[in-house]
């Protein structure tokens, strides 16, 4: 097969959760233990750090691996779902996977994917630890797609344990309390493999405390040691921003410039900087020089998309991720300490989220432009824009995300701001994101 026709293989046979949801979704470790023992356990033969959370794994894996990076190591990188190209997903020091290769890996394992019948994660995950094994990476990032106890990433024994957050996503299948969703991010924590805790939550501080004394695995709350704040306050156009960032306490790291520029990545510096410093204790070499160049260059070392990037000034254009309630609150407050004359938001959704609580977060002064990503979950434009309408949230449909972009930078004016997002997918089909240094 071509390359195009390995993609539609892999779109078209194996279920894929981020375009049809639930359908998509295998419960279990079943089918990814088999697809590893057929393989000759290729999870085995690397060392990993394993990120789960519901808001802020990906940006913590990237910071991870630039800061690995920066430090001389082999660095692989396994994150969901992609933007624009499927190879994306897997990367090695910010490379990402080679088309050839995927062809000939499918090729090669097809017979087997046709007897086991796995998910189309479960294919991916299969595909990254085989790589990653055979490139011999020093360390690999390995990225939670949903929940953590039975994902499939989950047949790895990290050296280090990362949990960035809990917030309500994904409820349908894990669960409708925070507890709950805590659970089965809880899962990934192995019996005497430390763990770290991006932000101390009360509300689900005892899931964790149980899980750890249950395996012996020591567990870091990372916001209890470091504490990061913007330097000289919040700047809101600066692709780099200055981050002073204190260990319990004391001075640690003065003016670090920070390469994500969203007011969110404060709450993740504290989980990553400590599980750099379970890292460094098991032997891994982490100067303060590799820390600062890896915070600093993370976009270029890893080629993260879509975490409050500006592609357009006069007017200011933003695009972010951020697709549930507890990500979009920060993003929106951010959006409004923008100085700006009037807000144009372009905004999608999929259709198993709560739609109506996203929209309760949106700002009522703007102008909206709404609209559908091309994937089969996305919540036709015209439904959204009604449910909006009902919320007095006013604009107009469009038929892809490219036209409502289009409308709005049209109708933008130089003092103006424009917002992309609501869902990973509309973010993914801004052309401009893939152009960004």
């Amino acid at each position: 097969m071509t390359y195009q026709e390995t993609l539609a293989y892999l779109y078209d046979q194996l279920p894929m959760f981020q375009r049809v949801g639930a359908a998509g979704y295998k419960k279990g470790l079943g089918n990814t233990l088999a697809l590893a023992e057929a393989m000759g356990h290729p999870e085995r033969m690397f060392r990993s750090v394993h990120v789960a959370g519901t808001n802020g794994k990906g940006s913590s894996s990237h910071l991870l691996s630039a800061v690995l990076q920066a430090a001389g190591y082999k660095v692989g990188l396994y994150t969901s779902p992609h933007l624009r190209e499927f190879t994306e997903r897997v990367r090695i020091n910010g490379q990402e996977l080679t088309p050839d290769y995927l062809v000939a890996w499918v090729a090669r394992w097809r017979p087997l994917f046709e007897e086991i019948q796995p998910s189309f994660f479960e294919m991916c995950v299969a595909l990254a630890f085989s790589y990653f094994a055979e490139q011999r990476v020093d360390v690999a990032i390995v990225e939670v797609g949903l929940g953590g106890r039975l994902d499939s990433t989950n047949i790895i024994t990290p050296l280090v344990s990362l949990i960035t957050n809990i917030s309500f996503d994904h409820q349908a299948l894990l669960g409708n309390t925070l507890v709950e969703i805590a659970g089965e991010k809880a899962g990934i924590i192995k019996p005497g493999v430390p763990v770290v805790i991006s932000q101390n939550q009360p509300e689900v501080a005892g899931v964790f405390e149980r899980e750890a004394a249950a395996k012996l695995a020591h567990l870091v709350y990372a916001d209890r040691v470091y504490q990061a704040a913007f330097a000289n306050g919040p700047a809101p156009e600066g692709a780099l921003r200055a981050v002073a960032i204190t260990q319990h306490g004391r001075p640690y790291l003065p003016n670090v410039e920070l390469g994500l520029p969203g007011d969110y990545q404060l709450l993740n510096l504290p989980g990553v900087l400590a599980t750099l410093d379970e890292l460094r204790a098991l032997g891994f070499r982490l100067t303060e020089a590799s820390i600062r160049t890896g915070l600093r260059q993370v976009t270029q070392l890893t080629s993260l998309r879509g975490r409050w990037s500006i592609i357009g000034r006069r007017p200011t254009v933003v695009c972010d991720t951020a697709h549930n309630a507890a990500g979009l609150q920060l993003v929106m407050a951010q959006l409004q300490r923008l100085p700006h004359h009037t807000l144009h938001l372009v905004i999608g959704a999929v259709n198993d989220k709560d739609v109506a609580g996203m929209l309760q977060l949106l700002p009522s002064a703007a102008t909206y432009y709404f609209c559908a990503a091309n994937i089969p979950r996305a919540l036709p434009a015209g439904q959204l824009a009604l449910q909006a309408a009902a919320l007095d949230l006013r604009g107009e449909a469009y038929n892809s995300v490219a036209a409502a972009v289009a409308a709005a930078r049209a109708a933008a004016q130089p003092e103006d701001v424009v917002f992309i997002g609501g869902s990973t997918f509309v973010v993914a089909e801004v052309e401009e994101l893939y152009s960004l240094a």
